[in-house]
């Protein structure tokens, strides 16, 4: 293998939640958190599969016809992990003329790798109350004149209080007043994953989040933003 190599884990073509149009989304093993509603677990615990530039651009470039209004995500786990890798297959896609996106949890905040894409950041306020980790990220966002798409995984019981919600939704209109947070509905379907890993699925007595929940969220998030 020549150039930077990167730990794969999978490749899946036609998401329409990673980043705008249709989209063919590379998770790349690893990441820095140990989420525990984490819909990807094995992206944590299982090394990947090592793969070269040249390889996965040709394997990505069969799937233009698919993601042609879209374009490319590198997720994870947490793609900022492995910069060389995403940095050289960024370049490399952007010169196919395909539209490169990261996905990312923001809490690394690395200038070129936010350079290299558009970027979605998915808030991980789950656990925690302090949203400070995300001020540095949004302002490298902003001082390059990107804004970043948000995105935060919805818990009912967990992270659906007003007060939790109204926080995030004014720390997102502060760095992006235009921008609008896209609440995801937490699911279940990881549960045969965590299962396979043979480890405890953490958040198996929270119930999954209705179209209702995110209604809410919705419009908390709105009018903390007025």
């Amino acid at each position: 293998m020549s150039g930077p190599v990167g730990y794969i884990d999978s490749v899946y073509c036609g998401s329409g939640v990673d980043g705008p149009g249709l989209r063919c989304v590379v998770f790349l093993s690893g990441c820095n958190l140990r989420c525990p509603f984490c819909h990807n677990p094995e992206t944590l615990f299982k090394r990947g599969t090592m793969s070269d530039i040249d390889a996965l651009l040709e394997r990505l470039k069969r799937y233009r016809g698919y993601f042609r209004r879209g374009g490319v995500t590198l997720s994870g786990g947490e793609p900022f992990l492995q910069k060389d890798f995403c940095l050289a297959l960024a370049k490399a896609l952007r010169e196919a003329g395909i539209r490169v996106c990261f996905e990312t949890n923001g809490h690394i905040c690395d200038a070129e790798l936010i350079a290299a894409g558009d970027i979605v950041c998915d808030v991980k306020n789950q656990e925690t109350d302090d949203l400070s980790v995300y001020e540095r990220f949004f302002e490298e966002c902003v001082r390059q004149g990107k804004v970043a798409r948000v995105t935060n995984v919805l818990l009912p019981g967990v992270n659906d209080g007003e007060g939790k919600i109204a926080a995030l939704a004014r720390l997102v209109h502060r760095f992006f007043p235009a921008e609008r947070i896209r609440f995801l509905p937490f699911r279940k379907l990881c549960e045969q994953k965590y299962a396979e890993l043979g480890i405890p699925f953490p958040c198996a007595a929270v119930r999954e989040a209705e179209e209702e929940d995110v209604a809410r969220a919705e419009r908390i998030a709105q009018k903390a933003m007025l």
